[in-house]
């Protein structure tokens, strides 16, 4: 034992003898590190900065919650939050409201990342044929916020390089300067993006340029120019508007060639459809793809905020709904997000029986009891002619008066008989019983469709005061939906805001379209009089938020007037 201790002391001494000698064996010499400085280096590298772009703007306009995507439909003409009795504008519309900077904040985001992109490009490893490629994707997704802030905000800070210290003295530049830059960006992107014949499900084309192009024309004042950039995407041959039924689902009825636009897995151009411009890829179960069938959070919501709460309706005390289910009766609604009742009723005055885009399949208004116990099982209950002794969250329902329980909802945020099989509850309780993990519209979701560039270029026909071929690209969409000409004296800037609201609805951001035009407030003054008492003029542009004034604190970041 003693002689152990003995030989375990010498190799102490040994070792700290060594080690007092020569400590840097301590040292790491690591053989490769990854920083910001060779980030941006290969092709890799800027595939994986880009596709964090796709999912930047993927989180903003669809998935990052179940409110603030919606914030581009609620305080509009088309929609409004029924579950709050009394809306306070000047609380949502205040510099200080996390409605306002949260949205700053996300579109922000996007032009950080696009000027990273194109800060690091020159000093990249990648060949210079590749160089013009990467350069447009960024310019598009930069262009594409800065439209996105400049139709919400007017004039905002315009950065154009990436920021790589402290910066605290933005100015606004003007609206004008904003579309200026917008549409230079925009213009490098159609010519050097690809074909839409080439690119990848989801990614941005030449013609996604071209399509926002026009927008930003219009709204920069350039009728003509947005009628050709328009033209553009109208006359290339790989696009058309789908007017016979197609994909998936096209021999099931009820049904019709709208409907068939917004069934899973028939956005994109491998189902046929040649009307998707720019789609947004939703993919479930899969990592990176937008939805799990475990909760609805994560993934496009408006299946959960749009239909209305079907479960608390009662007929003489009997529920004639079995809730959740995926049929007609609206998936896993809880019934946030109603359509205005100028949107249910009046914008298909004399077409109501005949445009299929208002047809019960398309834009449910009579719902079929699902339960055996209920005296009216297998009966449709019409929003329009409520039975005696109907009830819902705010009592007596009566009948064309929406209730949260009860009201109209677009088809199209849901995917009726054809959820994907992980949220069904198996074996089922009832037929299409839906888990409560259910609730995301779990289908890819329009951006740009080609039946928006024939309104866009309609809009712009309208500023040249050519109403003559304004009436005639209305009336290419409205053939499609069996719907009736409009004759050329009836267009006018309102008529084109009604046919967006019949042809896109809830797929719209309708926030953008009202505040590029100036038109939010008169708008809800005409359509929607749950927000009319309290909308004001100044709302037609969003306050800059007030923390983004605070935290300039070397120039001055100046509001818009009336906040």
């Amino acid at each position: 034992m003693k002689n152990i201790h003995k030989y375990l002391l010498i190799i102490v001494a040994l070792i700290s003898a060594n080690t007092s000698c020569k400590k840097d064996f301590l040292n790491e010499q690591p053989i490769d590190f990854f920083s910001t400085e060779n980030a941006f280096q290969t092709e890799n590298d800027f595939n994986a900065s880009t596709n964090n772009l796709y999912g930047l703007v993927r989180t903003e306009f669809f998935t990052v919650n179940d409110f603030n995507p919606m914030e581009y439909l609620y305080r509009t003409d088309v929609a409004f939050q029924i579950t709050t009795a009394t809306p306070n504008l000047d609380a949502d519309f205040n510099p200080a409201s996390g409605l306002i900077s949260n949205h700053w904040t996300r579109l922000y985001k996007i032009v950080a990342e696009a000027n990273t992109i194109l800060s690091r490009l020159p000093a990249s490893k990648l060949p210079d044929a590749k160089k013009p490629l990467f350069e447009a994707r960024a310019k598009f997704f930069r262009a594409f916020a800065y439209r996105s802030l400049a139709h919400l905000f007017g004039g905002v800070p315009l950065v154009l390089e990436e920021i790589t210290t402290e910066k605290t003295d933005f100015v606004r530049a003007t609206r004008k300067e904003v579309y200026t830059q917008v549409i230079s960006d925009l213009v490098f992107a159609a010519a050097n993006l690809p074909a839409i014949t080439v690119v990848k499900n989801g990614e941005v084309s030449n013609l996604a340029a071209q399509h926002l192009l026009a927008e930003v024309y219009l709204a920069d004042g350039q009728f003509q120019n947005a009628v050709t950039a328009a033209s553009i995407v109208i006359d290339d041959p790989n696009t058309d508007l789908m007017t016979a039924r197609f994909g998936s689902r096209s021999t099931v009825t009820p049904g019709d060639v709208y409907w068939d636009m917004f069934q899973r897995n028939n956005q994109n151009r491998s189902s046929g459809n040649k009307e998707g411009i720019w789609v947004i890829q939703m993919e479930t179960d899969v990592l990176g793809g937008g939805a799990v069938s475990t909760a609805f959070a994560g993934g496009w919501q408006l299946e959960r905020v749009h239909p209305p709460l079907i479960r608390d309706v009662r007929i003489n005390g009997v529920a004639p709904f079995l809730w959740p289910a995926g049929d007609y009766t609206g998936g896993r609604g809880v019934g946030f997000l109603a359509p205005s009742i100028y949107m249910i009723d009046s914008a298909y005055a004399g077409d109501f029986d005949t445009d299929i885009r208002n047809a019960n399949h398309n834009f449910v208004r009579a719902y079929q009891s699902n339960n055996p116990a209920s005296p009216f099982f297998g009966q449709l209950i019409s929003f329009h002619n409520v039975p005696a002794g109907t009830t819902g969250v705010s009592g007596a329902i009566t009948s064309g008066k929406p209730d949260r329980a009860f009201y109209p909802y677009q088809s199209k945020c849901t995917t009726p008989f054809d959820h994907p099989s992980a949220v069904y509850i198996t074996p089922a309780p009832y037929p299409f019983a839906l888990k409560p993990s259910a609730g995301a519209t779990y289908a890819d979701q329009y951006m740009f469709r080609l039946a928006e560039t024939y309104l866009l270029r309609a809009e712009g026909y309208l500023g040249l005061n050519d109403k003559g071929s304004a009436a005639a690209d209305i009336n290419v969409v409205r053939a499609r939906s069996n719907a009736s000409p409009v004759a050329a004296g009836e267009v006018d800037i309102d008529y084109i805001l009604d046919e967006r609201m019949r042809e896109f609805g809830m797929e719209e951001k309708r926030m953008f379209t009202l505040t590029r035009l100036g038109r939010l407030a008169d708008r809800i003054r005409k359509c929607n009089p749950f927000y009319a008492a309290g909308i004001k003029d100044h709302f037609n542009l969003w306050p800059i938020p007030q923390q983004e004034i605070e935290r300039n604190r070397s120039a001055v970041l100046e509001q818009n007037p009336g906040y």
